[in-house]
């Protein structure tokens, strides 16, 4: 498109007002667009807060109601669960993710009863479960098996789904899992469960917190055979078509701010949503930057969430979420 030129053609016209620059936003985001993510542990109240993620606390479910309640009343209606697992109660089989009675089947019950507007996100992958901090079973030779694995996710799937889940969240990035979750959920009577697939989560450092916040750091090598290579933007493209056919209902990105050209791509290549995960390093650097006075916390937090919605992404997993909805209705 050609346009006139000065002094004709005065862009800034446009900006002169804030009732104009209302009026011609092209990108905007609101409490739906939130996803609060949630850290829950064992026993009675308890609230711990995560020394790396300064403002975010562990819960034990009782004082995790109060928390999902007033996030509620604040309008965020969509919450990622994620359990903080008893190091007595992990080993190198994930037994304890197949409980049915364990802490996130148990979480998504007792919400449920309460709030049964809220839409909960269950994590599908063994790291919280394994003693050795894998997303999936190793071999003898420390490799993480696929097929193997795959079976776990199915069955983890499932049991979240018996306890009333409303989608599940397979982040473990082994081949093949969309599929076989779809139709074990399926041939399970939960039709109308969502997955929302990581579908491209790279092998990144900024996850530090993350583990911090669930004690499932590794014992041994790394992510990196099946987790994306940060460099590698087609891979990710290819990773997401495959999901899409596999019959994911939404897709993810992860992570978000260092992503957005990700994001964007995702958008072009599938119609499906897209959901940005802004993570616990991303979460901690605006944080540590903020509490020393080298930015203001509040403006950059908007900033990130519109450079979210303006790549593509439909939702945000955000640390921020609380504070963004209580800065949006003050």
């Amino acid at each position: 498109m050609k346009f006139a030129s000065f002094p004709f053609n005065r862009p800034r016209r446009l900006r002169k007002t804030q009732i104009i620059r209302d009026l011609v936003q092209e990108t905007h985001f609101s409490v739906n667009n939130l996803i609060a993510p949630l850290f829950i542990l064992d026993g009675e109240n308890i609230k711990q807060e995560i020394n790396s993620m300064p403002g975010v606390f562990r819960y034990s479910l009782d004082l995790l109601m109060k928390e999902v309640g007033e996030l509620i009343k604040l309008g965020v209606n969509n919450f990622a669960l994620f359990p903080v697992i008893n190091k007595a109660l992990k080993n190198q089989t994930a037994e304890e993710a197949l409980n049915p009675f364990g802490l996130i089947p148990q979480a998504i019950k007792t919400i449920k009863k309460s709030f049964p507007q809220a839409i909960l996100i269950s994590d599908i992958a063994l790291d919280p479960f394994t003693s050795h901090g894998h997303d999936g079973l190793v071999n003898e030779f420390h490799e993480v098996v696929n097929d193997k694995t795959v079976e776990i996710l199915c069955k983890m799937a499932v049991c979240h789904a018996e306890a009333g889940v409303d989608v599940v969240a397979p982040s473990d990035m082994m081949d093949g899992r969309i599929s076989k979750i779809r139709g074990a959920l399926d041939s399970g009577g939960f039709s109308d469960t969502l997955i929302m697939s990581y579908s491209a989560k790279f092998a990144s450092s900024f996850y530090g917190p993350f583990r911090d916040a669930l004690s499932s750091n590794l014992v041994f090598g790394d992510k990196k055979s099946y987790q994306l290579n940060p460099a590698n933007a087609l891979e990710a493209e290819k990773e997401i078509e495959i999901d899409a056919l596999e019959g994911a209902d939404m897709l993810m990105v992860k992570p978000g701010l260092s992503y957005l050209d990700i994001v964007y791509r995702a958008k072009q290549i599938t119609k499906l949503p897209v959901i940005a995960y802004s993570v616990s390093g991303e979460y901690s650097m605006i944080k540590a930057a903020s509490q020393n006075q080298w930015l203001n916390e509040k403006e950059v937090v908007f900033e990130n969430m519109i450079a979210f919605r303006r790549a593509g992404a439909s939702g945000v997993i955000t640390y921020h979420a609380r504070q963004i909805a209580e800065w949006l209705s003050s």
